[in-house]
């Protein structure tokens, strides 16, 4: 930053114009915010496909490793949203993940260590 201000008179201007004027400073702003945010909008809408035969093409050429994870977080949701719907207690997740665990699925024994097997060096 300190580029622009040493080199470009034009920064140094709006600068000064947002230290001394409040409108300035709130139309900067939403030039600054709303103007790319609206460019990005209307780039989304423009790209995003919501044709149904491009979407049943991408389906069936999908790569099977790809159907694989779709299917395991499929079921993976499933069963985080069915705990938060039975409420039960989903603290011990964030526990595990951050031991480096991951959840098993048998009932009461809900933490499980990941196993880790080590190569010797030959």
């Amino acid at each position: 930053m300190s580029f622009l201000w040493e080199k470009s008179s034009s920064w140094r201007w709006i600068v000064r114009q947002t230290r001394d004027s409040k409108p300035f400073f709130f139309a900067f702003a939403t030039v600054c915010g709303v103007v790319p945010g609206a460019i990005g909008y209307c780039v989304m809408q423009l790209t995003n496909s919501s044709n149904e035969q491009l979407e049943s093409e991408l389906r069936r050429n999908a790569r099977p490793d790809t159907l694989m994870m779709g299917k395991v977080n499929k079921e993976r949701l499933g069963e985080y949203l069915g705990e938060l719907q039975r409420k039960e207690d989903t603290n011990d997740r964030y526990v595990a993940a951050l031991k480096g665990e991951t959840l098993t699925r048998k009932p009461y024994v809900r933490i499980q260590p990941t196993t880790t097997t080590t190569t010797p060096h030959v």
